[in-house]
């Protein structure tokens, strides 16, 4: 038993990996379209989550006045053209605790250390949409981010199986997943890969279905979860396979070289722009920090020791110039879905934008009181709405995420740790 199980683990584990959101293929049309021209997706809602994972200086982010007559901050003046697609919060939080290590749970609510008896473990609220609305594109869900960092590579995305999605790590990968098309004989390749993993998941099925029926409840359960993670893989083939000979769209330009971090953002929100507005995806994730050095701004020091700047005022200059760089191009972002048409609304009002940190002052490892926009989405925007911190009229994070969910056309009244629908 216990071989059988270590074999059917790491079969998962082999073949799950690259692809673990749940599915429901069977319901795409073989005739589904083929998606290459622009605003293939009208009228379709998407999601877009950017995290940073050392946080921003609250004292010049913040604006002290609520409503819509809030005052300009530090951090704020790279949005303030877009002040009126966007709304500011503060006061939401997931009520977690980890510095670093809670960083993560920034799209769930959940730490991963706590996921494992949760029957969603903690999924992040890019995969919980991508399972419901996913099977619509060629990509469920694009997740982009380092493989470098403080605590290994890009955690902003879990599944429900509480495992980390790999990220798409540059623009060069990007732009090749994207728009590449490979050849007939690489696609009768991985054609042929497809009905071999295909076939090798009907015999762990078939095994894992033999073996319930001589086990107890608690090894019963055990095996159920991970045959549910089978059936996952199993779709995500069926679509896969769907996809193989679909050409992908044209590709704007030429494909771009891996420069750095810094440098590299801005294309990085524009392959992410292009990937919603060719219907290519409908949820995207990014995640900024793992490798975002300094040195290409200028500044000479560690971008994670500068976090830790125990109020050292030339340490908070240098955070305010590599945040400020990135809220600048997320404002150029916003720009940028604002101008693609989506029909008779522009891609921006379609797409839900959220962006901030799972870390609240990184200075002194705290997780609540987080940064946070939402733009776009068809929301009415042009406020800074601050809710209580503390005390029994708290509102998590979560309640957001609910709302966000259920504008996107899932019927769902809880997410994460939520309380309800954050209004």
């Amino acid at each position: 038993m216990n071989r059988r199980r270590f074999l059917l683990q790491s079969l998962g584990t082999t073949l799950a990996l690259p692809w673990l959101a749940s599915l429901k293929a069977s319901t795409l049309a073989d005739n589904s379209a083929v998606q290459t021209a622009k605003g293939a997706g009208v009228g379709a809602r998407r999601f877009v989550a950017v995290g940073n994972l050392l946080g921003f200086q609250v004292k010049q982010f913040f604006p002290t006045t609520s409503g819509r007559e809030y005052e300009k901050t530090t951090l704020l003046e790279p949005l303030w053209e877009n002040r009126s697609q966007m709304t500011v919060y503060r006061g939401l939080d997931h009520g977690v605790k980890g510095g670093h290590f809670a960083v993560h749970s920034f799209l769930s609510g959940v730490l991963h250390s706590e996921a494992q008896n949760r029957p969603t473990a903690n999924v992040t609220i890019d995969q919980y949409l991508a399972d419901e609305v996913g099977i619509e594109t060629r990509f469920p869900s694009l997740t982009v981010g380092s493989e470098g960092g403080i605590h290994g590579g890009c955690q902003i995305a879990w599944t429900k199986s509480g495992v980390r999605v790999p990220p798409v790590t540059g623009p060069a990968e990007l732009f090749e997943k994207l728009f590449l098309s490979e050849s007939k004989e690489r696609q009768a390749r991985r054609g042929q890969e497809n009905h071999v993993q295909a076939s090798i998941l009907d015999s762990v099925r078939e095994e894992g279905n033999r073996l319930s029926k001589q086990i107890n409840q608690e090894d019963k359960a055990k095996l159920d979860e991970y045959l549910t993670s089978i059936r996952d893989v199993e779709k995500r083939l069926e679509l896969r396979q769907r996809w193989i000979s679909h050409p992908k769209p044209e590709a704007p330009f030429g494909k771009p070289a891996n420069r750095n971090a810094v440098e590299d953002l801005p294309l990085l929100y524009e392959l992410i722009a292009l990937a919603l507005q060719t219907d290519s995806t409908r949820i995207a994730t990014l995640e900024i920090g793992g490798d975002f050095m300094p040195q290409h701004l200028g500044i000479k020091k560690d971008y994670h020791g500068l976090s830790h700047h125990g109020n050292d005022a030339e340490a908070i200059a240098s955070l305010i110039t590599l945040e400020q760089y990135q809220i600048q191009h997320f404002g150029k972002f916003l720009t940028r879905l604002s101008n693609m048409n989506d029909g008779e609304r522009t891609l921006l009002d379609s797409t839900a934008v959220l962006f901030g940190s799972g870390m609240g002052d990184a200075n002194v490892h705290k997780n609540s009181d987080l940064p946070v926009i939402l733009a776009g989405g068809g929301y009415k925007h042009g406020e800074f709405r601050e809710v209580p911190r503390e005390g029994i009229h708290k509102v998590p994070l979560c309640n957001l995420f609910v709302d966000i969910a259920q504008r996107m056309g899932v019927q769902t009244e809880s997410f994460g740790n939520s309380t309800g629908r954050f209004a």
